[in-house]
């Protein structure tokens, strides 16, 4: 049995991060992997020449996700997608308000709306989100807007950016703060998310990591702790970072009934969407690149506008209907719906199909703080010292990846002070 001093559950974005920073700190560290491959959600399978990642992804410029890869000296080659595009109402398009010209030319707006809608978005490039309270983002918008129209363009601008539905449920705080990022750009990675995973990956390694492709099976706190694997092995570590879902985290640790874990298990819920990605030899429609579903929750791009998605210059195109919470959503109807929000935007797309990815219920976060009700907690589990969580489900104010990022640093910096303190380790 070798020893460590800290052991990561889970091979995602969160526990390569942490990795890279703990082992490069000097402290020697385990990541447990219950897949064949690193990567989790952020991993990118290779389909007949076309890059497709577990759903649309993009990093947002300015957030934690890119703050922490600077950080780490990872540097990633990809584009910033123009947002011109369309917006699509009862079944047909229009410009989408994005630009001052395209919002002056848009018959989406009657012009009193348009009026309306640019005095929103100035306020918005220098709202300060924090002094809005606790309000939710139904409260603050119905408060700003009277146009029904503009409203409904404003909750579509939310969803894009959090992947969040039910504005009545949502912190108006957290959604503008993301909404104000997301005002800054997107960004798509060349070859994939897996562009981004391998070098955390190589990172970790090179600093000493290792990494144990093996379920984890229980968590059990006594000096320290001892994980339990599948294959029978036993890891024995004074610290635990698990970057698993807040459910797998309370179902590993043993004893956690009763504890901060199970409120943040019942608190924390995740959100779902389903995503269909195609490789197209050549778009029917050149022109359309970008559109958002007005009165259908749904995102489409070609993320090959500003990225190299493909070997032979296919163009990648992803599609996500956003779900929320609703873990029992209808798989085909959903299917349809994509297909046909498709064949709005590229006519006769099935001709050109190269590849065909479609996820139905794909879990897009495991827990948004911009939930009203969600429960923050971590990196440091106050009822079971030396137990750290992170992921996208422990954020603070961050989503999304940011929040896979951010949580990551934050627990690594607490388990390297923790090392750094004598003595510190046994009480753990």
């Amino acid at each position: 049995m070798k020893k460590y001093e800290a052991a990561i559950i889970g091979g995602g974005i969160s526990g390569l991060t942490a990795a890279v920073y703990l082992t490069k700190a000097g402290i020697s560290t385990v990541v447990i992997e219950k897949g064949k491959t690193l990567g989790g959600r952020a991993k990118t399978v290779k389909k007949n020449g076309a890059y497709f990642n577990i759903g649309a992804h993009a990093l947002y410029k300015g957030g934690a996700a890119e703050a922490v890869l600077d950080e780490l000296g990872i540097e990633l080659s990809g584009g910033v997608p123009d947002t011109k595009g369309r917006a699509i109402w009862n079944g047909s398009l229009f410009s989408l308000p994005a630009s001052l010209p395209s919002l002056l030319s848009t018959k989406l707006l009657s012009l009193s709306g348009k009026i309306e809608l640019g005095k929103v978005m100035r306020k918005l490039k220098n709202l300060q989100p924090a002094s809005i309270g606790e309000r939710s983002l139904r409260d603050w918008a119905e408060s700003e807007m009277t146009d029904p129209m503009v409203r409904h363009a404003f909750y579509a601008l939310c969803r894009t950016s959090t992947y969040c539905i039910g504005p009545e449920n949502q912190q108006a705080a957290i959604v503008l703060d993301q909404v104000q990022r997301g005002m800054n750009g997107v960004f798509y990675i060349d070859g994939g998310w897996q562009s981004m995973i391998d070098p955390l990956k190589q990172r970790a390694k090179d600093f000493g990591a290792d990494i144990v492709h093996q379920s984890a099976v229980s968590i059990k706190k006594e000096s320290g702790f001892v994980i339990s694997l599948k294959n029978g092995d036993i890891i024995q570590v004074p610290m635990v970072l698990s970057t698993a879902s807040p459910e797998q985290t309370f179902s590993l640790v043993e004893g956690a009934a009763g504890t901060s874990l199970d409120t943040w298990r019942q608190r924390v819920k995740p959100i779902y969407a389903a995503c269909l990605d195609v490789s197209l030899r050549q778009l029917p429609k050149p022109n359309e690149q970008f559109a958002i579903g007005i009165d259908q929750p749904i995102l489409f791009t070609n993320q090959s506008r500003a990225s190299k998605l493909s070997d032979n210059g296919s163009s990648v195109i992803s599609l996500i209907k956003y779900l929320g919470t609703d873990s029992a959503s209808n798989a085909q109807a959903d299917q349809r719906e994509l297909e046909n929000f498709l064949e709005l935007m590229q006519p006769g797309w099935r001709k050109e199909l190269e590849c065909y990815q479609y996820l139905p219920h794909m879990t897009v976060s495991n827990g948004s703080c911009a939930l009203n009700g969600y429960l923050p907690i971590g990196p440091a589990v106050p009822d079971i010292p030396g137990l750290y969580i992170a992921g996208d489900g422990a954020g603070r104010s961050e989503l999304l990846a940011d929040a896979a990022f951010a949580s990551a640093k934050r627990a690594s910096a607490l388990m390297i002070q923790k090392c750094a303190n004598p003595g510190m380790l046994k009480e753990a």
